[in-house]
């Protein structure tokens, strides 16, 4: 074969072709790796603050980081068509977590959403759905004609919704909708036509009144008054989200310092080391520690954009662009959560907040990015 044809393009941080082609061999990319890494190094320094200072809690986390890094790159290693392939039956064995949740699953916090099985550590099956639904959708959508007729998007709303039913029954409606979304992105970025997206908008809106009214439970209906008015119970409902407006506005442009925000320190922020994290940073660091969270956020995102228009085939693309725009979507929502701007879900925010199942699952995501991006190119060395 002639080298001419497979030459690669220039590393983007000015490697030489025989280290990016080392790179490729690896299955890994550069500076999504870097990215990552940094945002991970930011977390724990901001999660050793916001734990109270608590070593174990951080190591713990480091351990399940370190453990997400190796099955990014075990994802990695496996080619796009290898998850084209087995889209379908991956999907059907997430589906059979799902109820296996329901029939001997753990509840914690409300939701009965976890599995601890004898001789394996808890987890949360409804997190890899995140993922496993926009490839599902991805593999319907990506041999089909773009844009994609109705009953193939039809069929691809009953592939996110039979997951996500199940999701709302284990009572973790943020999930549930997360899992929706990713599903929906998959579909917007197969080029759906406008009128169908307007009229899937004009359907949620007016049958928004009608889940409040006749689905919604209490929890839910109490969280979309608080959303709209704190104050109607400051110490119950409304207490974490008045206290975390507190502390973000008390850390102003510059924060108090490190380990000296009395809102987390005080115990006033109840879930100061995973939801509302965030309110520690912006409490400790202020305005600039925020915007340098955003600015690593923004570093991996445009890298993951990157990967996914330089996607070959459109099941990388759509995969990749819906794992993107998961991942974008997780820092949307819970700073808007944080900031008072959405209803309180329950989401962490991503790789900065404890956490075990959701931690690895982004990592599970990351590795899809490089599988795409790393399996587009033929190397040689």
């Amino acid at each position: 074969m002639n080298k001419d044809f497979v030459r690669q393009a220039k590393d983007p941080f000015g490697n030489n072709e025989k280290n990016a082609n080392w790179w490729n061999v690896l299955h890994v990319d550069p500076p999504l790796m870097i990215s990552v890494c940094l945002l991970c190094c930011f977390g724990l320094f901001v999660l050793f603050s916001a734990s109270g200072s608590d070593i174990d809690i951080v190591r713990r986390q480091a351990f399940t980081m370190f453990l997400g890094l190796v099955v990014m790159f075990l994802v990695a290693q496996l080619p796009p068509s290898f998850f084209r392939r087995w889209a379908p039956s991956i999907y059907f064995f997430g589906l059979g977590l799902l109820i296996v949740v329901l029939i001997i699953g753990v509840e914690t916090n409300g939701a009965k959403s976890w599995l601890d099985l004898p001789g394996l550590p808890s987890f949360q099956p409804s997190e890899l759905m995140k993922f496993v639904v926009p490839m599902s959708v991805a593999w319907h959508l990506g041999t089909r004609p773009i844009p994609p007729k109705f009953r193939h998007v039809f069929w691809s709303c009953m592939i996110i919704v039979l997951p996500a039913l199940l999701v709302v029954l284990q009572n973790d409606m943020g999930t549930a909708l997360m899992i929706v979304m990713s599903g929906v992105f998959v579909i917007l970025l197969a080029g759906i036509q406008w009128k169908l997206v307007f009229s899937a908008i004009f359907a949620v809106i007016f049958a928004s009144p009608v889940w409040y009214l006749f689905v919604a439970l209490p929890h839910q209906k109490s969280r979309i008054l608080t959303f709209f008015d704190p104050y109607r119970d400051p110490t119950g409902a409304g207490y974490n989200i008045i206290q975390s407006q507190i502390a973000i506005g008390s850390g102003g442009v510059y924060g108090k310092g490190y380990g000296n925000g009395a809102q987390s320190h005080l115990d006033f922020i109840p879930e100061s080391n995973t939801d509302f994290i965030m309110a520690v940073l912006a409490e400790e660091f202020g305005l600039l520690g925020v915007a340098m969270l955003i600015f690593l956020y923004s570093s991996v995102l445009i890298r993951a954009g990157y990967i996914s228009l330089r996607a070959r085939d459109s099941f990388g693309r759509l995969l990749a662009g819906s794992v993107s725009l998961v991942f974008f979507l997780y820092i949307f929502v819970n700073m808007a959560m944080v900031s008072g701007l959405l209803p309180v879900i329950g989401l962490p925010l991503p790789l900065i907040s404890r956490g075990g199942t959701s931690v690895v699952t982004l990592f599970v995501g990351f590795g899809l990015l490089m599988s795409v991006h790393t399996h587009s190119k033929t190397v040689v060395i």
